[in-house]
């Protein structure tokens, strides 16, 4: 037992979900390590759901909550079974015991005694000596008694092996009464099946359950685990050279014949899927390889429809008298070659008019196929042309820039919880599929979304190749744009609305790996704030507080940075700002999560597709309502998107951050009015310069850099790292 423990019968549940096993309780304590507790406290943490009356040992440390006092921080737990007659009949009628009332209970301890639960585990067959129990009653208990006792025992066990309360919890909800089977048999197992347990941790537990170092298991586990942290880098496979070599730094210890036997059986098994030296985790081979193959498909197809030179000309100088624009010679041939193309690529950087092609080529392909595009949108009713990108706010921008609505990749597909309404067997509809922000789609998203494409649907990719490859693995629009036969257009040229722009001018800069003379010169659009670190996260809050004053909403104003944790992260940033935009004061709800505390009015980011409602990930939006009040299953919390407000639960908060500040990565497909950009030295693993060009042109009309401008030169001077994809080669057929 730790220095810290209480003892005591638990006396009320305050709170419990179910979901995530965390509850909130009142104990009345038998026994402490600290002797000045008072008679009765509040345990928090997680753990297998407690009933009124049972005692339970309990190891932690005490911490004071902001708005509900002293509690008790659990960190282990352990029931003790009741030892009296009485508190065997409480716990046996509790409830735990399906049709098991306090009669049935008091017949059961007057035939069995004080050692009733301890003959029952060891003998289910005593209770069939009991008069008045039936033999249905008799198995209840026996099966409930033995599936308690288990999880229990699979808790202690887990324990033992250093997994903290909420970990151990997640993996008896996993696996119920089988946790211990599987701990025994495989460890490894728990790698795959629960987040938060990596190769270090199963090997711990394996190495005490006394397996050996040699064990294949341990060299298959490091195999699937190396592919799937190379994935995470945004590698789609790994070279067999360097599946050795990862998997050889996790073991230490090395035979290379078990190695080999590994990854035979995992090829067996289908676990891992390899071409010539080239090894997948299956999802990825499939995704890559039908990619490739789609591809491949939508290269050799031909337009069932396509239009002499002149028609073209003449309803694109329509389009220019209507929408009051002179469209430039390459935007010309944008529209064109996107009319007469099954597949192509429009590429360009900010200033150079991608947006403005999208709306003329969504107009002249619906006049030129005499849809009437304004009715459509007016009824609301599926469009002939579908315009996505892969975040919300993405598609948000399409939708306000070209008047046409525009939706996720997600919400086009039917995205369900795990899994898409459309595919192969049930593709989209429509006649033109437009996807924006192309350089965004990983290998697995892209393919999703080209399953799911019709064979007479027309598709334009929208990107702009120097930005940001996909946080997941890939590069899509890279390798797409190394292929010959698909048709593109790149727009260089920089339109006189964007030519007085100081940040379009220095993001061209970076782009080419240069920084401008001009960069500490203070210009209507765009400064730098030479500091160090503490110093940034000041200049970042008085700069927040001082565009609140001027009028700006939470929504115009983004802090970008590079990493989550340090000094200057995004979590420290968001902590700060919080604290003076929307500070604890009485009458504001507020609820904790975490070491996150969201009040009302916060700006919160939303960090993962939700799997109830139609918000994705990056989504922002504003925290309207809190209810700490709510029944352990109703929402607590409630967020405005948009036009939409979205309930959570307790158990769906993880799904939240603060929004104030956020990474680059999550800021991709969004712009803001005003953006604040720290360099700093303790950022250099992450700063490269698609980072920096992607942060920067961000930025629509003011952009804030502080920190270091040595920091910033080495990050422009940085190129990404390269990530191991085959796509280009299978859709040339090269491979």
């Amino acid at each position: 037992m730790s220095d810290s423990f209480v003892k005591g019968m638990v006396l009320q549940e305050v709170f419990f979900s179910e979901d995530t096993g965390y509850g909130v309780y009142r104990l009345e304590v038998q026994e402490a390590s600290d002797k000045s507790v008072s008679d009765e406290i509040t345990i928090v943490g997680h753990f297998l759901r407690p009933v009124a009356g049972e005692t339970y040992s309990c190891e932690g440390e005490w911490r004071e909550h902001p708005r509900f006092g002293k509690q008790y921080m659990v960190s282990k737990i352990n029931k003790e079974l009741p030892k009296t007659e009485q508190a065997i009949i409480k716990y046996l009628s509790s409830g735990l015991f399906h049709g098991i009332g306090k009669k049935t209970a008091e017949k059961i301890v007057a035939g069995l005694g004080g050692n009733a639960l301890q003959l029952i585990a060891s003998n289910p067959a005593a209770l069939a000596e009991i008069p008045g129990v039936s033999s249905t009653q008799a198995n209840t208990i026996a099966n409930s008694l033995g599936e308690h006792q288990a999880l229990e025992e699979a808790m202690v066990l887990l324990y033992e092996y250093g997994l903290g309360a909420a970990l151990a919890l997640k993996v008896v909800q996993r696996f119920k009464q089988d946790t211990v089977k599987v701990i025994k048999e495989n460890p490894y197992q728990l790698i795959d099946e629960i987040e938060g347990i990596g190769f270090f941790k199963a090997d711990e537990i394996a190495k005490a359950q006394g397996f050996s170092l040699h064990a294949p298991e341990r060299y298959e586990a490091a195999v699937l685990y190396s592919l799937q942290e190379a994935s995470n880098e945004g590698h789609v496979f790994l070279t067999r050279q360097e599946v050795e070599s990862a998997s050889q730094s996790l073991l230490g210890e090395w035979e290379a014949s078990i190695f080999e036997d590994a990854i035979g059986n995992l090829l067996e098994q289908k676990k891992v899927m390899m071409e010539e030296d080239r090894v997948y985790l299956v999802t990825l081979f499939y995704a890559e390889v039908n990619m490739a193959l789609k591809c491949r498909q939508m290269i050799s197809q031909t337009i069932e429809k396509t239009f002499p030179a002149t028609d073209l000309y003449e309803a694109i100088g329509e389009l220019e008298e209507e929408f009051e624009v002179h469209y430039a010679e390459s935007q010309r041939e944008a529209m064109m070659m996107a009319l007469s193309s099954p597949l192509m690529i429009l590429t360009g950087g900010p200033g150079t008019g991608k947006t403005t092609v999208i709306r003329g080529l969504c107009h002249l392909f619906a006049r030129l196929h005499e849809l009437n595009l304004d009715a459509d949108i007016n009824k609301g009713e599926n469009l002939p042309i579908r315009l996505v990108a892969p975040t919300g706010r993405a598609a948000k921008r399409m939708t306000e820039t070209t008047g046409i609505p525009a939706m996720t990749i997600h919400r086009l597909l039917g995205f369900r919880g795990g899994f898409f309404e459309h595919d192969a067997d049930n593709p989209i509809k429509g006649s033109l599929l437009v996807v924006d922000e192309t350089s965004m789609l990983d290998i697995w998203l892209a393919n999703q979304l080209f399953r799911a494409i019709p064979p007479t649907m027309q598709v334009v990719l929208v990107g702009d190749a120097d930005q940001l490859p996909s946080v997941g693995p890939g590069l899509v629009l890279e390798h797409l744009l190394q292929v010959p036969d698909i048709p593109r257009v790149q727009l260089t040229d920089i339109f006189r609305q964007a030519e007085d722009s100081s940040i379009i001018q220095l993001a061209h800069s970076i782009r080419k790996g240069e920084l401008p003379d001009n960069l500490l010169t203070p210009l209507s659009d765009r400064r730098f704030f030479p500091c160090h670190a503490e110093q940034a996260v000041s200049i970042i809050e008085q700069t927040y507080e001082n565009a609140i004053r001027k009028g700006y909403t939470l929504f115009d104003i983004q802090v970008l940075a590079p990493m989550y944790k340090g000094q200057a992260g995004v979590n420290r940033i968001n902590e700060k700002i919080q604290a003076i935009i929307n500070p604890k004061r009485e009458g504001i709800k507020e609820i904790t999560w975490g070491d996150t505390v969201f009040r009302f009015g916060d700006k919160v980011l939303q960090l993962s597709n939700h799997q109830d409602h139609p918000v994705y990930n990056g989504d922002m939006g504003l925290i309207s309502a809190i209810d700490n009040s709510s029944k352990p299953d109703d929402p607590v919390l409630w967020v405005q998107f948009d036009r939409q407000e979205v309930p959570y639960k307790r158990n769906q908060l993880g799904q939240l951050s603060l929004g104030y500040a956020c990474s680059v990565h999550k800021a991709q497909g969004s712009e803001f009015p005003i953006v604040i950009f720290p360099f700093l030295p303790s950022y250099h693993r992450m700063l490269a310069r698609n980072l920096i060009y992607t942060g920067i042109t961000r930025s629509k009309s003011y952009l804030i850099l502080c920190g270091e401008v040595e920091a910033l030169r080495r990050g422009v001077e940085t190129t990404g790292e390269a990530r191991n994809t085959a796509l280009k080669d299978l859709i040339l057929d090269e491979w």
